[in-house]
């Protein structure tokens, strides 16, 4: 059986659990109340008269007459009492059972929007350089620059599928641990080449050793795309810096860099999809960046935000859970 096939399991039974054993009990109350009002309601006849509940004195029957303008009423508002009851049960039992499923749907159109809209600025970069080197080809000119460029573009439309497969894991893939300081050297040397062709220069400061709870590969997956960030809006000639520390039970991660700040957009917002500060003029990157690296933060307990922001450089603060 499928994940999904699984989870629509478990949400029908959890509500036929929560609808059977709230009709089970509503129905034992109102029975009891049923009674009792009958119990105080009746009245005895007289002992003349035959087919009473119980023997009287002597052998005779006592019969009790139910007052049926009193116990019909009680009927029926028992009846309403115990339906909207259930629905409220239903109600409340469905919502709880069917917040995973919503979840689930959330991040599907997420992935769906991100796919659509991320995936067509490379596949139009990719068909325009595929066109221009048709043209070279036909001209009998050189395509191996054009070569080099199109192998970046492919693989930077692998940078994006990777993080639309990240953002659509959800909470499943959200345990492991980290050495921090390691992932950081590992994220500086994945963007070596990129920050030296910018003349930035990378380095990692650890002040503390830390373990995160987080997988590596997707806090190596973070720092990428922070890094990657900080490379896109700074000078030539300046550096990046990654500075690793502690707070109480956090591990802190401090990315520095020297550009001139975040421009066009409220640095509270940089965070939301698909938002766009002004461009650097550097080739930006096309991956989802930093509102993936929001969500798989908060996913690992943790958050990202802007700590400082002016025109001698940004610094972003990502917290994480630390092991030790």
């Amino acid at each position: 059986m499928s994940d999904d096939a699984a989870q629509v399991r478990r949400a029908a039974l959890s509500i036929g659990l929560w609808v059977g054993v709230a009709s089970g009990v509503i129905v034992a109350m109102g029975i009891g109340i049923l009674i009792a009002v009958i119990l105080a309601t009746s009245r005895r006849e007289g002992e003349e008269h035959g087919g009473g509940w119980f023997d009287g004195p002597g052998g005779t029957r006592d019969d009790f007459i139910v007052d049926i303008d009193v116990v019909v009423p009680t009927v029926i508002v028992l009846g309403v009492i115990g339906v909207v009851l259930l629905g409220l049960v239903a109600a409340i039992a469905a919502r709880r059972s069917v917040r995973p499923l919503g979840e689930a749907l959330r991040r599907q159109r997420n992935f769906v929007a991100d796919a659509s809209h991320e995936l067509r600025t490379p596949l139009t970069t990719l068909t325009s350089r595929i066109q221009v080197m048709q043209r070279r080809l036909e001209r009998g000119d050189g395509i191996g620059p054009g070569l080099v460029e199109l192998r970046r573009d492919a693989d930077s439309l692998g940078d994006v599928l990777n993080d639309l497969l990240i953002s659509a894991e959800g909470e499943s893939h959200a345990e492991g641990e980290a050495d921090v300081a390691h992932a950081a050297s590992t994220a500086v040397a994945s963007l070596s080449t990129i920050a030296s062709e910018s003349a930035v220069t990378l380095a990692v400061d650890a002040e503390a050793d830390a373990v995160a709870r987080i997988p590596a590969v997707t806090l190596v997956r973070i720092l990428v795309a922070l890094l990657d960030n900080a490379v896109q809006h700074s000078p030539s000639g300046g550096s990046v810096t990654v500075r690793i520390g502690r707070a109480a039970r956090d591990v802190t991660v401090r990315v520095i860099d020297e550009g001139t700040g975040i421009e066009g957009i409220p640095p509270d917002q940089i965070f939301e999809r698909f938002a766009r500060p002004a461009e650097s003029g550097r080739p930006r990157g096309f991956g989802l960046g930093l509102s993936l690296v929001r969500d798989v933060a908060r996913r690992a307990g943790g958050s990202i935000e802007v700590e400082r922001s002016s025109s001698n450089g940004t610094t972003f603060l990502l917290t994480l859970p630390a092991i030790r």
